[in-house]
């Protein structure tokens, strides 16, 4: 009982005392607070940045090797098609080089040929010497042939005249007139006359009558003096015209359906139509559309573009010039530093309150 006695007595001074200790420790509970709050704002922004700064690392080295592998993709595709173009132009060149040594072996051979042409010439002087020795000879001979001919036809000519003029010839009474007594030997013409023939006059034949006879006609009518009659080819003859016809044939011979030329039919811009198609095939294809061109100037025109760290889409990061932690209060529900205080003097106020029940 002292013990209690003594412990209500100094109960004033105990709670006087525990009063001004946890004013004090109040007080300076809130500076404490906002300095923890701070160094860990600070500290998780260390980490925050750290972690984004290892992001932008890592996003560099992947668009670092994705870039390179394009880049080594599109210098094996040139590199293999400066190896294609080499290797064709060689096998070009070759191809020309054998063809060449062939088709001057051939000209050589068979159309530029010294030898060849001299046994050739040969045999054509030898060819035209004979064929000039054969043209000479059927030549005289139709020239000695037109000659007989001549002299046949003036011999045919002269036996004509002759045996017309057989009635000048000398009797024994009456000489000729190529056979005169006042000279020494008579003319060609009075022997000619005398081997001659006197011309006669022929006489008309006379056309027998027509007569029709009944074995003529029977001779006629019989199966042997007609030809055989084979059968007759078939008549191709052409549709019927006009009302013969259907009416749609008519229709569609007289109204044709329009035939565009090429110009019309094809489009003014077929061939713009036809690029741009090529495009976007190429642009569906290629993975990268930029084309990489090594040792050339076409790439510094452009403007470059930032990596992720440098640029963002809704602009640069201001890192240490503002808090993640940053209060507005103007759009707190409550007031956030009595609820603060509250929550830390919980705890205390339930204390004090089971100890008054207590007493």
């Amino acid at each position: 009982m002292a013990t209690l006695a003594r412990l209500q007595a100094r109960s004033t001074s105990v709670a006087h005392q525990y009063y001004y200790r946890n004013s004090v420790v109040d007080i300076f509970r809130k500076k404490e607070n906002d300095a923890a709050v701070k160094i860990q704002s600070w500290f998780r922004g260390c980490q925050v940045r750290a972690y984004i700064r290892y992001l932008h690392r890592v996003a560099t080295i992947i668009q670092k090797q994705w870039r390179g592998y394009l880049g080594r993709q599109h210098y094996q595709l040139i590199v293999k098609l400066a190896y294609y173009t080499m290797k064709m132009n060689l096998y070009n060149a070759m191809a020309v080089r054998i063809q060449r040594r062939w088709r001057g072996y051939q000209i050589r051979k068979y159309c530029f040929n010294y030898f060849y042409f001299k046994e050739y010439l040969k045999a054509v002087s030898e060819t035209n010497d004979a064929v000039r020795e054969a043209l000479e000879e059927f030549a005289e001979m139709k020239e000695r042939e037109e000659k007989k001919a001549d002299l046949e036809r003036e011999e045919k000519k002269r036996d004509y005249q002759a045996r017309k003029m057989h009635y000048l010839l000398s009797t024994k009474q009456i000489p000729g007139i190529y056979n005169s007594p006042f000279r020494k030997d008579p003319d060609p013409w009075e022997l000619r006359l005398q081997q001659a023939k006197p011309l006669t006059h022929r006489r008309p034949k006379v056309k027998p009558k027509h007569s029709v006879s009944l074995s003529s006609w029977l001779a006629c009518t019989s199966a042997r003096s007609f030809p055989p009659s084979g059968i007759l080819p078939p008549i191709d003859r052409k549709r019927c015209q006009g009302p013969f016809r259907d009416v749609s044939e008519v229709w569609e011979q007289r109204y044709k359906p329009l035939e565009p030329t090429l110009r019309v039919a094809e489009p003014m811009d077929g061939l713009k139509e036809a690029r741009a198609q090529l495009q976007r095939q190429e642009w569906t294809r290629n993975v990268n559309d930029n084309m990489f061109l090594p040792f050339s100037s076409y790439h510094k025109n452009k403007k470059y573009i930032p990596t992720m760290h440098l640029s963002s889409k809704y602009g640069p990061d201001a890192y240490g010039s503002q808090h993640f932690r940053d209060e507005n209060p103007k759009k707190w529900i409550c007031d956030k530093r009595l609820l603060r205080w509250f929550v830390l003097t919980e705890p205390l106020l339930i204390r004090l309150i089971i100890g008054e029940l207590q007493q």
